[in-house]
């Protein structure tokens, strides 16, 4: 099994104004996508999109663009469009910080694969599943990703890693 290494394409940090265009890309791309997606009834519940850009931002740029993208993506959609709600952000930035982090170990340990995509993105909902169930004690909660968002699982895993894919090059 041959691993690439786009994992990181390349390294940002903070005192890089690429990392802020980067981290702005990925935002508008977190915000556009789920105002797509909820013009579909449930369509964020289904297809999870917040999440799709931090995963893209994470495993192209690295963990700080990752980072900038995870937090800054449900805040402003939630002040500007008032999706996520209020209530949900704390699960929505549980779950967008791990899957920084878990894209952060994995390339490292692993490179770039679909292999490296889906244990990132199912190391976050497994962490996301336990945060929201210690949230309110409510299993059906926890465990909503998985029983109604599994398309957008899917997307992540196929979607993300083709589209890094495509843009390995650049």
């Amino acid at each position: 099994m041959s691993y690439s290494s786009a994992a990181t394409l390349e390294r940002y940090n903070f005192k890089s104004l690429r990392t802020y265009i980067a981290a702005a890309i990925f935002i508008v791309g977190n915000i556009v996508v789920p105002q797509l997606c909820h013009l579909i009834p449930n369509g964020g519940l289904i297809f999870l999109p917040i999440y799709f850009f931090t995963l893209i931002g994470a495993f192209k740029c690295g963990w700080k663009v990752g980072l900038l993208t995870a937090v800054l993506s449900p805040l402003v959609n939630c002040l500007f469009f008032g999706m996520p709600p209020v209530a949900s952000l704390p699960a929505i930035l549980i779950k967008s910080l791990a899957l920084v982090l878990a894209v952060a170990i994995v390339s490292r340990k692993m490179g770039f694969s679909i292999w490296a995509v889906a244990i990132a993105v199912l190391s976050y909902q497994l962490v996301g599943m336990i945060a929201e169930f210690f949230m309110d004690f409510n299993l059906l909660h926890a465990l909503q990703d998985v029983r109604i968002g599994w398309p957008g699982i899917l997307i992540q895993i196929v979607g993300g890693w083709a589209l890094l894919k495509a843009i390995e090059k650049w």
